[in-house]
């Protein structure tokens, strides 16, 4: 290893926080195969990352039920019952985070892909939320991961040098993004991978 790591950057959504549209959208349809075509075609990702980057969940909303009328009552509720989709949170990552803030050398951030809207939802519901350094939400940026500004506006914003940080992310692509910006990254998969990366690879 190089440098020794001073900083480490969370995503938040399915590290930290179990958040997933099938919660509330169980509710709604009769099969899962009916919920999968929903949120794979109609509320799908790319739709709510375009929130995530700063396009109003008002805009965002009426856009789709222009789109497909016949759905709109679920549409709706993507925002109306946000909440619904919150599973809680990852209690062994957030027992990692508590352990890592012990540490007097080591300053912890967030990087997040969130509506500017719905986070402060979550930043009530969450203690952890008070024991970052520094969060920075996409939707209020109006930039996002995977592209390269983002994570450079986070380093450049705290003074982090890439060497001396580790980004941590469920998605992939997100993590390609960071090494792309010349970040060090672990892809998460559980918790206790997460853990054996933190402690065995990076030292800490």
């Amino acid at each position: 290893m190089g440098s020794k790591i001073t900083a480490v950057i969370f995503d938040l959504g399915g590290v930290l926080i179990d958040w997933n549209p099938q919660y509330l959208y169980r509710k709604f349809f009769d099969s899962e195969e009916q919920m999968n075509y929903f949120l794979s075609s109609v509320c799908t990702s790319a739709w709510n990352e375009e929130q995530d980057a700063g396009r109003s969940l008002a805009e965002g909303t009426e856009l789709l039920v222009k789109e497909f009328p016949v759905y709109e009552k679920e549409i709706r509720a993507y925002y109306g019952r946000w909440e619904e989709m919150l599973g809680g949170t990852i209690d062994e990552t957030v027992n990692i985070l508590r352990e890592l803030r012990k540490k007097d050398h080591l300053s912890l951030y967030a990087l997040t892909n969130w509506s500017a809207e719905t986070i402060p939802i979550a930043m009530q519901k969450y203690e952890f939320f008070q024991w970052f350094d520094g969060i920075v939400v996409s939707g209020k940026e109006k930039m996002r991961k995977p592209f390269t500004e983002f994570y450079r506006l986070i380093m450049d914003r705290y003074h982090l040098h890439s060497d001396s940080t580790v980004f941590i992310d469920d998605n992939l692509r997100n993590i390609h993004g960071a090494e792309v910006a010349g970040l060090q990254a672990i892809h998460f998969t559980s918790p206790e991978q997460l853990q054996h990366d933190l402690y065995y690879k990076y030292h800490l």
